[in-house]
């Protein structure tokens, strides 16, 4: 029964810090724009530059 003592602090400590994770996180604005992130995976990439043969300058 003592280990409630220790517990439940604990856990009231930890929920402080994940309420002021979201807080802070939202203030930051991580959570603006949920939908471009997802999106960006679908589209393609633009077609690489095409390079130059190498000249032998002997």
């Amino acid at each position: 029964m003592t280990i409630l003592l220790l517990l439940i602090p604990l856990s009231l400590m930890l929920l402080g810090a994940a309420v002021w994770a979201f807080i802070w996180a939202v203030r930051k604005g991580q959570f603006d724009d949920l939908d471009t992130p997802a999106l960006d995976i679908l589209r393609e990439d633009p077609p690489p530059a095409p390079q130059e043969p190498p000249t032998d300058a002997d």
